[in-house]
């Protein structure tokens, strides 16, 4: 019998910085969804988390979908981005988004955003650069550095961002795409940090997740591995990427050190792995 659990990578991770900063509104979310029984599934699961959702609901389109096989603690993945894809810079300019982004210290968005409203990933970046704010955006697959237009306009907003977040498997992308010499993890990042930033007086930060694998952070000046630690049970790894990135932005939203909110990332993501999808309601939120 299958699970019907709330999905989307980005939303996973703004439920779960939600979930660990627990203040009202400390989060808020946009995406596209459809007018659909799974458009409301995802606005309970949202309001259950106590997360603020200024949804586009479009028309004629139904709400996004992934459907996910597991097997022991491994999976398949097949979506439907559907609705998910009609997102546009429009909905961005409307004047709840509008406010929304003028409220916001910190961004957060997937790469995925630059295969369909790379210019909403250009408006938002301009006005982190603009007014001192924090942009952020994840790797998110190493077909964005592959198919040239979406490495394009990755690149485009590559001077923007200040910390880059992805896993091992997106940084041997990243590097190939690039040209860096180096072939290592830790290299990769730290070169990645090292590229052209818009604010050179706020250095960019670059975070790389290896599973079970020590996460990398690195700055222009060199790297830090944070060892992860193992848990006896896993259930399903569907969302611990993303988990990971909720634990650690809750961390920076609240101004914890690099090390706390490394750690807050790896507590949050074992806490979904430990679970099918991305569900956490049950477990005790991280101490820092």
């Amino acid at each position: 019998k299958p699970l019907y659990i709330a999905g989307g990578a980005t939303q996973n991770s703004a439920r779960v910085a939600q979930w660990q900063v627990n203040e009202p509104g400390a989060v808020m979310y946009t995406g596209a969804i459809g007018k659909d029984k799974f458009g409301e599934t995802l606005k309970k699961a949202a309001a259950d988390d106590g997360l603020t959702t200024i949804y586009n609901e479009v028309d004629g389109t139904p709400t996004g979908t992934c459907a996910v096989l597991v097997n022991s603690s491994e999976r398949s993945l097949i979506a439907n981005l559907a609705a998910a894809e009609k997102y546009t810079i429009a909905w961005t300019k409307s004047d709840a988004v509008q406010s929304a982004i003028a409220s916001a210290g910190m961004f957060y968005m997937a790469g995925f955003v630059l295969t369909h409203s790379a210019d909403t990933v250009m408006h938002i970046a301009q006005h982190a650069h603009d007014n001192n704010k924090t942009m952020i955006m994840n790797t998110s697959a190493p077909f964005l550095f592959e198919v040239p237009p979406f490495f394009a306009a990755f690149k485009e907003a590559w001077e923007y961002l200040d910390v880059v977040v992805g896993n091992e498997s997106e940084a041997a992308a990243m590097g190939k795409a690039f040209g860096f010499a180096e072939t290592d993890v830790k290299g990769i990042a730290i070169k990645a940090a090292q590229l052209p930033k818009k604010n050179a007086a706020k250095p960019r930060m670059v975070v790389i997740t290896q599973g079970a694998d020590s996460t990398i952070v690195a700055t222009p000046e060199g790297a830090t591995e944070y060892a992860v630690t193992k848990v006896d049970k896993v259930v399903d790894t569907n969302g611990a990427g993303d988990a990971f990135c909720g634990g650690f932005f809750a961390g920076l939203m609240q101004g914890k050190p690099i090390a706390d909110s490394v750690n807050c990332g790896h507590y949050t993501a074992s806490v979904v792995i430990q679970r099918s999808g991305c569900q956490f309601n049950d477990a005790a939120r991280f101490k820092f």
